[in-house]
């Protein structure tokens, strides 16, 4: 099992390198970063500068778009990327959200995402493409090798995922709503006649330790209360698509019902002043909270699901120590245990 770090790049730049590092250190396999080029700095480059001071981590986008850059820039970032520091580098893709609304866009098509997807992998890989109706390839890029995973939540995003997806991340720790999840896209696969066993399925929530009490964990609450606020805005769309009694679960649909409205001003962050209507219930069920055991447990319940990557946000006061406390307790506890002598 792999585990990431999702990141907000924040000023200093400095900082977010700083805790790539540290989760390369403690043990996390790669280091995602939101992709939103107006509420905070351009990842893009700071991905050079990560990749520049570590040695193994993957890094990538959580997630970008095919609205705001052109897909044939972005697998030439990641191309150059893998060219110069062999090949660590992954593409998060969704239809979009924040780094569209701000600007008064609005999410791509599933058809658009589904030909963005397919031009990004195939000159990320070295390969030739149509675009535009023109045969397009990377001339200097040899053995670039880029997966591209899709975030989803609606029906019809998931089908998509598994019928062209490498990867598919989901963005809400719930075991009930992810097992649904993950067999939707894995039922998409099969019968688009790929091997569900070749998709990688990473759950994505925020992660924070606390000392066992019950003020800890409350505190812990009011530290990720925003990421429901955030899964909200994008159930808001879904329930406007099929309703609130289609086929996305209702554990998913119902506490939206009294959202009103969301700024995008404050988006991602602790303090969200349009979260109160996210209930402490489905702060504990979207994200991973309480003692380095209590994440055990958890993650155990969504490995046994078929999650293969946990990707931890850290928009909260405790980075440095909730990277700490994995790398000393909750990775070695979800690992493969070698023996030097059997």
């Amino acid at each position: 099992m792999d585990f990431g770090a999702v990141l907000q790049t924040n000023p200093p730049a400095s900082r977010t390198i700083h805790l790539a590092k540290l989760a390369e250190q403690y043990g996390f396999s790669h280091v995602w970063t939101f992709d939103s080029h107006l509420l905070w700095q351009e990842p893009y480059v700071i991905y050079s500068q990560i990749l520049a001071e570590t040695r193994r981590v993957k890094v990538g986008p959580f997630v970008t778009n095919p609205a705001t850059r052109d897909w044939t820039v972005t697998a030439s970032v990641f191309a150059t990327l893998n060219e110069m520091y062999g090949n660590r580098t992954v593409v998060g893709i969704g239809r979009g959200d924040s780094a569209v609304r701000v600007t008064n866009g609005k999410p791509t098509t599933l058809a658009e995402l589904r030909e963005s997807i397919h031009v990004i992998r195939e000159l990320g890989n070295s390969r030739s493409v149509e675009y535009n109706g023109a045969q397009l390839r990377f001339p200097w890029s040899v053995g670039s090798e880029l997966e591209v995973w899709v975030a989803a939540y609606g029906p019809l995003a998931l089908k998509l995922t598994g019928e062209v997806g490498d990867g598919f991340i989901l963005q809400l720790a719930d075991v009930d709503i992810a097992k649904w999840m993950i067999k939707t896209v894995r039922d998409s696969a099969e019968k688009a006649g790929r091997d569900p066993a070749s998709i990688t399925f990473c759950v994505a929530a925020p992660m924070y330790i606390t000392d066992g009490t019950e003020a800890g964990l409350q505190h812990a609450r009011e530290q990720c209360r925003w990421f429901g606020g955030m899964v909200g805005n994008h159930v808001a769309d879904i329930v406007t698509k099929y309703g609130a009694d289609g086929t996305v679960p209702k554990a998913l649909t119902d506490y939206i019902k009294d959202r009103e409205g969301y700024d995008y001003n404050e988006h991602g962050k602790t303090g969200n002043t349009h979260t109160s209507f996210v209930p402490d219930e489905i702060v504990d069920r979207f994200c991973v909270l309480g003692t380095a055991e209590d994440h055990i447990a958890k993650l155990e319940e969504l490995k046994a699901i078929g999650m293969h990557q946990f990707a931890g946000y850290l928009q909260h006061d405790n980075k440095e120590e909730t990277l700490r406390q994995y790398g000393e307790t909750v990775i070695p506890a979800l690992s493969d245990h070698l023996t030097a002598k059997a």
